[in-house]
């Protein structure tokens, strides 16, 4: 293994974009029409006076970070905003060390000045992963590598550093052993307020815009046998919905597999397991029922981590997703009877490769399979951001993953017509050409990026169109 090399964060900037959707996106109590994506450049100086820039993208999803109602999509974003501001003050004011140095050094520093301005550990996460992620890409374009490279040789320099409880375990042989697909199965996400059948979309509802917008559309055209299917917490309105759905997939004829996503928006484990009891209960879900993989944040996270859930985990895989604020929380979630966490790039890169190895070593400890992970979306875009994703989610070896983005954003959106076409040209695996417009290319419900995952950087070869942006 080739020694880290030790690097310095010596300037970033960050730059917006603003991304509309095509209809509103309902999880939980949210519903969301647009939102802006935000880009990170940064430049990076190593011991031998070498310097080179990198980048990230990320969507600034309100109503998901922190869910207060007293705070509008705007205060959100600006939140967002704040715990970037102070992810690059903190990164650049330490010395040099390797990429995963730099993160180690700065987390609990991060953390610790954004709760001090009010800011949940989601919020906080998110400014230091889109600072990490364009390090990350900087470090690969100096050393001419890809960020699959990068991270088989430890060249990021990763350690349990952040994380004691893996000591003691093998994590550069971890690291190494790694073989990334460049195929996943896309799960598609069903929306609250998505329509399940073509039927259901009056005149003044339909998009034309070549895309298919009902649930039966969007199987018919991307071949889908994978879903995340939202629930709202109301267990008699969430099991009438589920039969709806179900008469839809219902008409597959090969097998299909289904999470379900609360959200958090189930008061306590007594009400999720009144779903459940619900779900068994009713013969028009039978199948439904036994393709589920896991039941992902049904429980609010001010109470997910206050007490065991056991008992429901006994009848269905639990996973966190909002209640993963730091690097801590997957093992507060295992002593309560979690078996899984999910994957975002938003919440960090080091975190998901950190919590794979836990899967790993538990699953070992274990003898079985019991500890997982998933690979989730945060309406994350097609470009940049989407593209550094998948590299995430090949590494910890997903299989599949949440990818929602696509089907309520056309293509890349605001991005110029030249930045499309040149992922088209760099990434042609991945995307599709309609009319000039760059689309995800999701065939038999796989998508296939072996382009992203050689690419030298973190996941693309295409830089963005700064001049477009607002800064």
């Amino acid at each position: 293994m080739t020694e880290a090399p030790r690097v310095k964060l010596v300037e970033a900037q960050f730059f917006e974009r603003p991304v509309d959707f095509r209809f509103a996106f309902r999880f939980g109590a949210a519903r969301v029409e647009s939102a802006p994506q935000a880009f990170v450049r940064v430049r990076i100086e190593d011991e031998r006076g070498r310097s080179t820039t990198g980048w990230s993208a990320e969507m600034m999803m309100p109503k998901w970070f922190d869910k207060n109602p007293a705070l509008s999509p705007d205060d959100n974003v600006e939140q967002l905003r704040r715990s970037l501001h102070l992810a690059i003050e903190g990164l650049r004011s330490l010395k040099a060390n390797t990429a995963f140095g730099l993160h180690a050094a700065a987390e609990a520093d991060h953390h610790w000045a954004t709760a001090r301005h009010g800011l949940p550990g989601l919020v906080a996460s998110y400014g230091l992963a889109l600072v990490d992620r364009a390090i990350i890409d900087a470090l690969c374009r100096i050393n001419g590598v890809s960020a699959v490279e990068a991270a088989a040789g430890n060249l990021l320099g990763i350690t349990d550093v952040t994380a004691p409880d893996l000591a003691g375990f093998d994590l550069p042989r971890f690291l190494s052993q790694m073989t990334p697909s460049s195929t996943l199965a896309v799960r598609h996400t069903v929306g609250l307020a998505d329509a399940l059948s073509a039927s259901e979309l009056e005149a003044g509802q339909r998009i034309e815009d070549g895309l298919p917008q009902s649930l039966d559309q969007v199987i018919a055209a991307y071949g889908h046998r994978t879903f995340k299917i939202k629930v709202s917490g109301r267990p008699a309105e969430d099991a009438e919905r589920l039969v709806a759905i179900a008469a839809v997939l219902d008409r597959l004829a090969e097998d299909f597999r289904v999470t379900l996503d609360g959200n958090e928006q189930f008061e306590s484990g007594e009400v999720v397991a009144d779903l459940l009891d619900r779900i068994e209960k009713e013969p028009r879900l039978k199948r439904l029922r036994a393709s589920v993989l896991f039941f992902e944040q049904p429980i609010a996270r001010a109470a997910a981590l206050s007490k065991s859930v056991a008992a429901i985990a006994a009848r269905l895989p639990l996973e966190i997703d909002e209640s993963d604020g730091d690097i801590g929380s997957f093992l507060q979630a295992r002593e309560l009877g979690y078996a899984g966490i999910s994957s975002k790039s938003c919440k960090g890169f080091y975190r998901s490769l950190i919590n794979r190895a836990r899967v790993d070593k538990w699953n070992g400890e274990a003898g079985n399979a019991r500890y997982f992970m998933s690979a989730e979306d945060l309406t994350t875009q097609a470009g940049l951001g989407l593209q550094q994703d998948l590299v995430l989610a090949a590494l910890i070896d997903a299989g599949h993953i949440e990818r929602n983005g696509h089907h309520y954003v056309d293509g890349m959106a605001r991005a110029p017509r030249a930045e499309q076409a040149a992922y088209l040209a760099a990434h042609g695996d991945l995307y599709g050409n309609a009319a000039g417009r760059a689309r995800l290319a999701v065939r038999n419900g796989e998508i296939t990026f072996a382009s992203v995952l050689r690419a030298t950087g973190l996941g693309s070869a295409v830089e963005p169109d700064w001049a477009s942006m607002a800064s």
